[in-house]
């Protein structure tokens, strides 16, 4: 599978902390996910989570998979958009100048509300750098990982054709000649 550039690979790490098809989850507690966003330096040393960060922590994951899905097949849930627009309200998303001369967004809250905020100024940078649009999520309902699209003419539709795509071409072979 193809990994992300840069940062953008946090994102699909995130993303893909779930495994739709066999029902897995790696944030399965508040320390769980501590323990995620720390490995990963989004969380700052000595953080700590409850049960809300937890399920805001889910449905960030979700609705960030509805956008990626939406990059694979163009149809955004509207469900999404309000869920991203509450975490970055939370994380205190502003825009920050760097001595570099840079500007970027970043939290101006610490927490799991921060690292929220961290992984959706990734999103927002990956946007206006032009990569976000090859961030997708596989669109076999049984899969939906988040999955880099390399491929030249940004075209990919599963994680993997060899196991989604063959799944998926198969059925497709199937129910055309399922009247035959």
């Amino acid at each position: 599978m193809s990994t992300a550039p840069e940062e953008l690979e946090l994102v699909r790490a995130f993303l893909n902390t779930t495994d739709i098809g066999s029902g897995s989850d790696e944030l399965v507690s508040p320390a769980a996910l501590v323990g995620w966003l720390s490995e990963r330096s989004l969380l700052e040393s000595g953080a700590s989570a409850g049960d809300q960060d937890l399920e805001r922590s889910r449905e960030l994951r979700e609705a960030l998979r509805a956008f990626c899905l939406a990059n694979s097949s163009g149809e955004l849930d509207p469900e999404a958009p309000p869920v991203l627009d509450a975490a970055a309200e939370r994380a205190g998303l502003r825009l920050r100048f760097g001595a570099d001369g840079e500007a970027k967004m970043a939290p101006s809250v610490e927490g799991v509300d921060g690292a929220h905020g961290r992984l959706l100024a990734i999103v927002a940078e990956s946007m206006r750098a032009g990569t976000w649009e090859r961030l997708k999520a596989c669109r076999s309902d049984d899969c939906r990982c988040a999955f880099y699209d390399a491929s030249k003419n940004h075209s990919r539709a599963w994680c993997s054709m060899a196991v989604c795509g063959n799944r998926a071409k198969a059925r497709s072979f199937r129910e055309r000649h399922a009247g035959a």
